[in-house]
């Protein structure tokens, strides 16, 4: 019997997809419930699993393509597992037109080798292709970690700092095996277009409307992180031990913040035609960044959760949103975000608001710093922390008093205990 695969509502707002990579090939067999091809929304990438156990008969759909929801994209024959599989087809996907990063299919990469029995050379990622460039290297040195076996720069890395060939397809690469790159002329100036997927498109799109539709400032402060470092240093092993997860900052800043957004509601409200809907529940965003861009998971409720579940929470949240696991319903919503640049070593930015919310709190690198502390120059672990915010409904005194009661809250955590 013949099985249809749709394309599923992925909700309301949603009336299109891309075809993101096949994980199967025409003729491979496929479990019920097993992932058979991402599709990417403007609002995040997911799996799309195999509605019966069976052999994929046929492919209607190529990598990029958008399609409809309730589109079909592929027939299923369904059918129970054979005693012996029948072998995937050995030619690889047909590519789609301005499309790199869907060339290279992903069964090949798992595969790790070609028919011919020599490694199959992983899909470079832009920003590895720069590096394998200024380090001398083939994409046939490095060993690929990326999701669908892609070639990307923290590989690269890697590969430099450990300043041996590591293991490619089964077999260690010399210097004597070793194909060094081929010189780029002088003078050879090639472009690579790429459209942007539908996340992307909306990234942009959402950023463009905030910058339109709101009157949008940013007020900063520094914030010591003395007390919170010391905290993590003296109860952070009995807390992971305790717990299972780690005592990290961002639950600081999730109860600073829900703190100071009860002192100051304009924060967590928005602009909706000419009224201000304020909301009585605190559902806090934390950017996240993946392959595929910026996405902003919500901790919902966020006020009734412990400094545990706060970190357990936002630990599953980025790593299914960075697996394509995470589901539309998780990313809608939110009433204050959260976004750290820190942890790329941003020093000081102003971050966008996340439409239609009224504010978003920027955190920055911890930085030792010589701070006046009663009459002397000592040296803290300073933070420089943002506050953009929408000066519709939002004045410059809310603003800062808003941020200089995140400073307070997390320089003395005790105070978000208290409530004070």
């Amino acid at each position: 019997m013949t099985v249809e695969l749709k394309i599923p509502s992925a909700g309301e707002s949603i009336t299109e997809v891309q075809i993101g990579t096949w994980l199967k090939n025409e003729g491979d067999y496929v479990e019920r419930d097993e992932a058979v091809v991402e599709i990417e929304t403007d609002k995040a990438s997911m799996e799309l699993p195999s509605p019966v156990s069976g052999v994929l008969a046929r492919r209607l759909k190529q990598a990029g393509d958008i399609v409809p929801v309730g589109a079909v994209i592929a027939l299923i024959e369904e059918a129970a597992r054979p005693a012996t599989q029948r072998a995937p087809r050995s030619e690889p996907e047909a590519r789609a037109p301005g499309h790199p990063e869907r060339e290279a299919q992903a069964s090949a990469v798992a595969a790790g080798a070609s028919p011919a029995g020599v490694p199959a050379e992983p899909h470079v990622m832009p920003a590895a292709r720069w590096a394998l460039a200024e380090a001398g290297l083939s994409p046939a040195e490095v060993k690929a970690t990326g999701p669908g076996g892609r070639l990307l720069k923290e590989d690269v890395q890697r590969r430099v700092a450990a300043g041996v060939s590591p293991a490619v397809g089964g077999r260690e690469d010399t210097a004597e095996t070793a194909v060094p790159p081929t010189p780029t002329p002088a003078g050879d100036r090639e472009e690579e277009i790429i459209p942007m997927t539908m996340l992307r498109r909306r990234i942009a799109q959402r950023l463009v409307e905030a910058q339109q539709t709101m009157a949008m400032l940013t007020t900063f402060n520094e914030v010591d992180m003395s007390a919170v470092q010391r905290l993590r240093a003296e109860g952070g092993e009995a807390f992971e031990r305790k717990y299972h997860v780690r005592l990290g900052l961002m639950s600081f800043f999730v109860k600073a913040a829900i703190d100071a957004l009860k002192v100051w509601p304009m924060a967590n409200a928005e602009v909706r035609g000419t009224d201000i809907v304020y909301k009585n529940y605190y559902d806090i965003g934390i950017a996240v960044s993946t392959e595929q861009g910026l996405v902003v998971p919500v901790l919902r409720n966020a006020e009734r959760l412990s400094f545990a579940e706060v970190e357990r929470t936002i630990a599953d949240l980025a790593r299914r949103a960075r697996e394509r696991k995470i589901t539309i319903e998780e990313l809608q919503g939110g009433t204050f975000t959260i976004t750290n640049g820190g942890v790329f070593g941003s020093l000081l930015a102003t971050p966008i608001i996340n439409p239609p919310q009224s504010a978003i709190l920027g955190l920055h690198a911890i930085q030792d710093r010589p701070v006046a502390c009663a009459g002397q120059v000592v040296i803290r672990p300073m933070m420089y922390v943002a506050l953009t915010y929408d000066h519709r409904i939002i004045d410059g005194r809310e603003s800062v008093s808003f941020l200089k009661r995140i400073k307070e809250c997390v320089e003395d955590p005790a105070r978000m205990l208290v409530e004070v």
